[in-house]
């Protein structure tokens, strides 16, 4: 496969980190300095579509910056797996900046400027560990991240909100400093390189029992390095991030910080260790149970949470596992199932997210105890909460139930019936906390004296969770693009 020199990746990557200094300086302008937003957001993704061409022709798309050692780089290489991440966040940004715009307005919330400052940060850091051409650089992208997300989880300023974000530092920082830092020194010692290579970077290093059991134990400190995942029991972190403000919760649940864990482990599996490797080896089966484990316990947490936002999070943290159980099934569906799981999730939850903040915003209600009749209050808002949670339980026609189908499938072509159980019974208990919502606000009455007029969210945080959930709509229909490019990536990893 050819590389083409170019500093496009290198660009969609500084272009939000440039657009920090205007928007500092536009600080007592808020129109301008959101202008500055909407703009470095809308040229990212520009950016990020034009690399689509080459790709689609089977070329890759980078450029070495420098080497630090030998077999060390700090360099970008775009391949299809990074691309469908990149233009999976690039396109939410903008949506969420939109959205971030409305309910910061709303509620007249505080260090509005710090805000977007580290929100565009956030995004320049998710784009380069999409773009990265090795473990080197995706992890200083990967640390870049926590850091520019911890002032947005501690936004607040309360003593919950430095609880929450002291949790989340400690959670990913610790994990990542402590396993996944050594992981990938190991592996520089074990093959010589941090590149990642299409077959598995180590599928040709498994030579001895020593290597294997050195292969094995480096696997799990991959695992376990990536708390970002949020695979029980490295979880809490993101039940306690829920203290940020609503938008900050859609970044962390479905444009970047998450879906950073879920694809550092698809780049893990497929790009470091190889289907082959793992295979032979046998551990991925470990880690499909662990995360099914993780898929059933979350979904039962999820019903007893009477908080929005923390049903919402336990939901996460169960869809995530389902990406990570796709991709350690090694079947052609299962890895199809989990990088289609991986963006169909992003657009179903973060209109989820979008929805909680706009009857935050409109009713000043967080819990589902307070949502009896809401629906006659926020129709059009309830309407695209109807169709993000019908597509995460999996039913059609929303595109959940594609990526799920296929789950399905993969565990079927790996011979384990277990799992395909495990996913039906998640989806049972998806709806048993989301079905719930819906009836409670079309269907009960309003509490005694309430108001009935309609009192919808902001247009500004409207209209983005519209769009959302239409797409969630869309790619059940036309699912062709997302597809070619699912199937051109299994096809190079052969």
């Amino acid at each position: 496969m050819e590389m083409i020199q170019s500093l496009t990746p290198v660009y969609a990557v500084l272009v939000s980190l440039i657009a920090i200094i205007p928007i500092y300086f536009s600080r007592h302008n808020p129109n301008l300095r959101e202008f500055w937003t909407i703009f470095a957001a809308v040229i990212k993704f520009i950016i990020v579509l034009s690399l689509i061409p080459p790709l689609i022709k089977g070329h890759t798309v980078g450029i070495n910056l420098f080497q630090i050692l030998p077999g060390i780089s700090f360099g970008f290489r775009v391949d299809l797996l990074g691309l469908i991440f990149a233009l999976m966040a690039s396109f939410l940004w903008i949506l969420t900046s939109f959205y971030s715009i409305g309910y910061m307005r709303s509620l007249k919330e505080h260090n509005q400027t710090r805000y977007f400052i580290c929100f565009a940060g956030s995004l320049s850091a998710t784009i380069g560990a999409a773009f990265a051409s090795n473990l080197f650089t995706m992890y200083i992208f990967y640390e870049a991240l926590t850091l520019f997300t911890y002032p947005l989880i501690a936004h607040e300023g309360t003593s919950d909100a430095f609880r929450g974000a002291r949790i989340y530092l400690i959670y990913l920082l610790g994990t990542s400093i402590a396993f996944l830092l050594p992981a990938i020194i190991g592996t520089y010692l074990q093959a010589g390189s941090l590149d990642f290579v299409s077959s598995g970077l180590l599928s040709q290093t498994m030579n001895s029992e020593a290597g294997t059991l050195f292969l094995t134990i480096m696997f799990f400190m991959y695992i376990i390095g990536v708390a970002k995942a949020a695979i029980m029991p490295l979880h809490s972190w993101l039940p306690n991030a829920m203290v940020a403000p609503t938008p900050v919760s859609a970044l962390l649940h479905a444009v970047a910080v998450v879906k950073m864990g879920v694809f550092v482990i698809l780049r893990i599996v497929l790009n470091v260790y190889g289907i082959d490797l793992l295979s032979r080896l046998g551990i991925a089966t470990i880690l499909i149970y662990i995360a099914s484990i993780t898929i059933i316990f979350a979904s039962v947490i999820a019903l007893r949470q009477d908080n929005i936002k923390a049903r919402l999070a336990y939901s996460t943290i169960s869809q995530l596992s389902y990406i990570v159980v796709g991709v350690c099934l090694l079947t052609i569906s299962g890895i199809s199932g989990s990088i289609m799981h991986m963006v169909i999730h992003a657009f179903s939850k973060i209109t989820l997210f979008f929805w909680a903040g706009a009857v935050a915003v409109s009713l000043k209600k967080k819990y589902v105890s307070q949502l009896n009749g809401i629906g006659a209050r926020m129709p059009v808002s309830m309407t695209i909460f109807s169709i993000g949670a019908l597509s995460l339980i999996g039913l059609p026609p929303f595109a959940g139930f594609l990526s799920k189908w296929m789950l399905v499938s993969g565990a079927l072509e790996a011979d384990m019936l277990i799992i395909a159980v495990v996913f039906a019974t998640s989806s049972f208990l998806n709806a048993c906390y989301f079905l719930p919502i819906i009836y409670t606000a079309f269907f009960k009455k309003l509490p005694e004296g309430e108001e009935t007029t309609i009192k919808e969210a902001p247009l500004a945080m409207l209209i983005p969770m519209g769009i959302t959930a239409a797409i969630t709509i869309l790619l059940f229909f036309i699912p062709g693009s997302l597809t070619y490019m699912v199937n051109m990536i299994l096809q190079g990893l052969n």
